[in-house]
């Protein structure tokens, strides 16, 4: 028997329920509710849980995770089908004729030495699909915009800043990052002031950026130090609904403050945190 065949009917039937969610006849209200643009937030969601539980090394939720993200997929593929614009067969199609293309060292003639010809080869030929001539590949602004598209926010900044920084463009010395943030924050307040919002969210931006890149001067991850504060935040909300003795809406400010100082007290975490922060 082909191994495969086990895969394939898995896949199947997976595909055959998404539809039957989305069959306007018996199907589920909320999947047929959904568009393209309302699963994008799921779409990151299960992404990152894909991570936390790849970081975990647990292969239960790994295995249970991947099972998750692939829904988004083939959930995605059907409401573009239902739609009109393709379906599953098109995305896997699409795909493997990519990664044909990709890899002429295996699929062709092409000869590589090591894993970074590869990487070049890679680039080179993603560079030719997308129109671009190999000096427009290689321009800064090229490898920042794909960063941007492509990650997190503060994940792309983070890198932006970095690649940015190694080409010279970049303060001369700390004080001038710190001048710089002062700056920023002056003028989020400022915008803080007005009634347009764009313009505020212009320059909490600013004020966002610059710090990430005091982060970078002090060899700070941003991403590892917002995940540990959240990881603290909850620890000690953990704590303080294991003191309550009822639901934490029914106290006041000063009593939830009680709370939190005694959950952070009983903590070893060297860190701290500002209740009326958050």
């Amino acid at each position: 028997m082909d191994a495969t065949a086990p895969i394939l009917q898995a896949l199947e039937k997976l595909i055959a329920v998404v539809a039957q969610l989305r069959s306007p006849e018996g199907g589920c209200p909320w999947d047929l509710a959904q568009t393209q643009q309302s699963l994008i937030p799921y779409v990151v969601e299960e992404a990152y849980e894909v991570v936390h539980a790849l970081q975990s090394q647990d292969q239960t939720a790994i295995a249970e995770e991947l099972g998750d993200l692939l829904l988004q997929v083939v959930l995605q593929a059907q409401v573009a089908q239902d739609l009109g614009h393709f379906n599953l067969q098109q995305v896997a199609e699409g795909i493997t004729a990519k990664l044909i293309r990709r890899h002429p060292h295996v699929f062709a003639e092409v000869t590589v030495s090591n894993a970074e010809e590869v990487k070049a080869n890679w680039q080179a030929i993603k560079a030719e699909e997308k129109g671009l001539s190999s000096d427009q590949a290689e321009l800064l602004s090229t490898k920042l915009e794909r960063y941007n598209s492509t990650l997190p926010p503060l994940m792309a900044s983070s890198k932006i800043s970095r690649k940015a920084a190694a080409v010279g463009f970049e303060w001369p010395d700390i004080d001038g990052v710190w001048a710089k943030f002062s700056e920023e924050l002056t003028e989020f307040k400022q915008a803080l002031n007005t009634e347009n919002k764009e313009h505020q969210q212009a320059e909490l931006g600013d004020l966002l950026f610059t710090l990430i890149n005091l982060a970078r001067w002090y060899n700070l991850d941003a991403s590892l130090a917002l995940h540990g504060t959240n990881q603290r935040f909850i620890q000690r909300l953990q704590l303080m609904e294991k003191f309550a003795d009822r639901p934490l809406d029914q106290y006041n400010l000063e009593e939830l403050e009680t709370l939190w100082q005694r959950a952070k007290n009983n903590l070893t975490n060297k860190f701290t945190i500002n209740f009326f922060q958050f």
